[in-house]
C-alpha cells in the first residue's frame, strides 16, 4: 500500500514539473496594452491540488506573451480561502521571469470559499487607485475570477459595485456553477466574458480569454498626428533602451480597396503598393518620427518594429489618410470694414507654393477696375479710397510656383457715412412746452428720431418717441413735466447715427437751452 502511494506521488510531481518546464516561449511580447489585471483564484478546500496547479499553469500560459511594467500590463493575484490572501499586488512583478516564478511557487490556502471577504480585500488593497501596490489612475482595470462554482457566497452585490467603479469583470468556471449568478456578475458581453470549461480543457479558452482582456486594456501605442497634405508624424510609447536597439519604420500607400495590413494580427507587415514603401530607422530613445514626401488625399499604412537583442516585440501598425491638396485662396474673409476702406483676408497661407497674390476690385455693376499685387507671404491687405455705402466685387488670384493659378471672389459692402447731429437747441415756451431746433447733415439722411421724458421718473418706460422726415429741423413738444430730457438722433439707411440730448427745466419765463458739437 505504501509503495502504491509513493509511486502515485512521484508520478504526480513528475506531471507538475513537466507542466511548468515544457512551457513554450512566446514568439513576441505583446506591447499592445496598458492596464491592471487582477486574478481572483479559488484555492479553498473544494479545489484539489491538481486543479489548483492546472489553474496556475493556465494563468502562466495566458500571461506569458504580455509585456509587463509601469508603462504596460501589471498583474496581481488574490487567493480565496478561509482567510483570503493577496499573493502579490500590482507593484510586485515587472518582468515575465519574476511573474512566472511567483505563479510556480504559489501554494493553495485551503479552508472555506470566502469569496466575499476576498473581494473586499481586492477592492480596498489592490483595485483602488492610489493605494500602495494598487491600480493606476485613469487606466483600465480588469478582475478575472477563476472558480469551481462551489458555494461562492453573496458575490452579486460586491461584483456590481466593482463594475460601477469601472472594473471589467470576467469569470472562468471549472465546475457546473450557477449560470444565473455568474451571468449577473460579469461585464457584458457575456459570450466573451463568461467561460465554463473542464479543468483539463483550460487550454482551449486561453486565446479567447487573452483576446478578451486585450480588447479591454488595448492601448493606442502608436498614433498619427499633424497630418497634412504631404507629411505626418508618428508617435509611440518607447519600449526600447540601449544604444544597440532601434525602431524600424516602414510606410507606403495602401492599394486601392485594401486594408493596409496583411493578416491583421500582431507582427504582420504592411501591404503597400509594390515598390512604393519607404524604410528608415530611429534610435531607441526616439518616440516620434516625421513622414515626409507623401501624396495628398492618399491612404497610407505605417508600421513600427522595435528591434532588440534582448527580447522580441510585436510590430505596431497604423493607417491614416493625408489631407486633400488645397490651393490658396480657399477662403476669403472681411475685417476692419469702414466707409472708405476694408481689409481683405485669405488663406491658407502657402509661402512655399504661392509666388504672389493679385487683388482686383470694382464697384458693382460696372465701376472702374482697380488692382493691387502682394507677395506670396502675405495673406491680407487693406483696400483704400473706396466709395461709402457701395457694393464691391473683390477677386483674389494666386500665382503658384507650379504655374497653376487659382482665383476666388467675394462681394463687399462698404459702410455708409453717418454724420452725427451737429447742433441741438431747446427753448421753453410757457410752463409746459418746448421748441426743439437742430441741425444735421442731409447726405443719406432718412429722418430723425426724437425721444423725451422725465429722467427722474420711476416708470418702466418714461420716454415718448416720434419720427420726423429728413427735411424737418424743428418741432414743438407740449404738456411736458417740469424736468424734461429731449434727445434727437439722425436715421440713415442702415444705422441710427449719433444724436444729441438736452434737458429743459420750466420757469415762469421762456428760457433757451442748447448744445452744439
Amino acid at each position: 500500500m505504501g509503495k502504491t502511494v509513493l509511486w502515485t506521488w512521484m508520478l504526480f510531481c513528475l506531471f507538475l514539473g513537466t507542466a511548468w518546464t515544457q512551457k513554450p516561449s512566446p514568439e513576441g511580447v505583446l506591447n499592445c496594452c496598458e492596464g491592471d489585471v487582477l486574478f481572483l483564484l479559488d484555492s479553498s478546500g473544494s479545489v484539489p491540488s491538481y486543479e489548483h496547479s492546472r489553474l496556475l499553469s493556465f494563468l502562466s500560459d495566458l500571461l506569458l506573451p504580455f509585456s509587463l511594467g509601469e508603462d504596460h500590463v501589471r498583474v496581481g493575484l488574490v487567493q480565496v480561502g478561509t482567510q483570503p490572501k493577496v499573493e502579490f499586488d500590482f507593484g510586485t512583478h515587472y518582468s515575465q521571469s519574476s511573474l512566472q516564478g511567483a505563479l510556480k511557487n504559489t501554494r493553495p490556502l485551503r479552508g472555506d470559499t470566502n469569496t466575499v471577504e476576498a473581494l473586499r480585500i481586492a477592492t480596498e488593497r489592490v483595485l483602488r487607485p492610489g493605494t500602495p501596490g494598487g491600480s493606476r489612475q485613469g487606466l483600465p482595470r480588469v478582475l478575472v475570477w477563476l472558480t469551481d462554482g462551489v458555494k461562492p457566497g453573496e458575490v452579486t452585490g460586491p461584483m456590481a459595485a466593482l463594475r460601477d467603479e469601472g472594473v471589467a469583470v470576467l469569470v472562468v468556471s471549472t465546475g457546473h456553477g450557477n449560470f444565473q449568478v455568474l451571468k449577473e456578475v460579469v461585464t457584458p458581453p457575456i459570450d466573451k466574458h463568461l467561460y465554463f470549461v473542464d479543468i483539463d480543457s483550460l487550454n482551449i479558452i486561453t486565446e479567447d480569454l487573452r483576446n478578451a482582456i486585450i480588447e479591454i486594456i488595448r492601448a493606442e501605442r502608436m498614433t498619427v498626428r499633424d497630418v497634412s497634405t504631404n507629411s505626418a508624424t508618428l508617435q509611440w510609447r518607447p519600449v526600447l533602451s540601449g544604444s544597440n536597439n532601434f525602431y524600424e519604420i516602414r510606410f507606403g500607400p495602401v492599394p486601392t480597396g485594401g486594408t493596409g495590413i496583411a493578416g491583421g494580427g500582431p507582427g504582420t507587415s504592411p501591404s503597400v503598393e509594390g515598390g512604393q514603401h519607404q524604410r528608415f530607422t530611429q534610435p531607441a530613445v526616439s518616440s516620434t518620427a516625421r513622414l515626409t514626401g507623401l501624396k495628398p488625399d492618399t491612404t497610407y499604412v505605417a508600421t513600427l518594429t522595435p528591434e532588440s537583442n534582448d527580447q522580441a516585440f510585436n510590430t505596431l501598425s497604423v493607417t491614416f489618410t493625408t489631407k486633400p491638396e488645397v490651393l490658396s485662396p480657399a477662403v476669403i474673409s472681411i475685417s476692419e470694414l469702414g466707409p472708405s476702406s476694408v481689409r481683405i483676408n485669405w488663406g491658407p497661407l502657402q509661402p512655399e507654393q504661392v509666388i504672389s497674390y493679385y487683388i482686383e476690385y470694382s464697384i458693382l455693376p460696372s465701376g472702374k477696375l482697380s488692382a493691387v499685387t502682394v507677395s506670396g507671404t502675405q495673406n491680407s491687405t487693406v483696400l483704400r479710397n473706396l466709395q461709402p455705402d457701395s457694393t464691391y466685387l473683390v477677386t483674389v488670384s494666386a500665382r503658384h510656383s507650379s504655374g497653376t493659378e487659382r482665383a476666388m471672389s467675394v462681394k463687399v459692402c462698404t459702410e455708409e457715412v453717418t454724420p452725427a447731429l451737429s447742433d441741438l437747441r431747446l427753448t421753453t415756451v410757457g410752463s409746459d412746452s418746448v421748441q426743439v431746433d437742430w441741425r444735421g447733415s442731409s447726405s443719406g439722411l432718412k429722418g430723425y428720431w426724437l425721444t423725451w421724458g422725465d429722467p427722474k421718473s420711476s416708470s418702466p418706460d418714461p420716454r415718448s418717441t416720434m419720427y420726423l422726415p429728413p427735411e424737418s429741423l424743428s418741432t414743438r413738444l407740449s404738456h411736458l413735466p417740469r424736468l424734461t430730457r429731449v434727445c434727437v438722433s439722425p436715421i440713415y439707411r442702415t444705422v441710427q447715427g449719433d444724436g444729441l440730448c438736452c434737458t429743459a427745466q420750466f420757469h415762469s419765463d421762456a428760457f433757451s437751452y442748447g448744445f452744439q458739437s
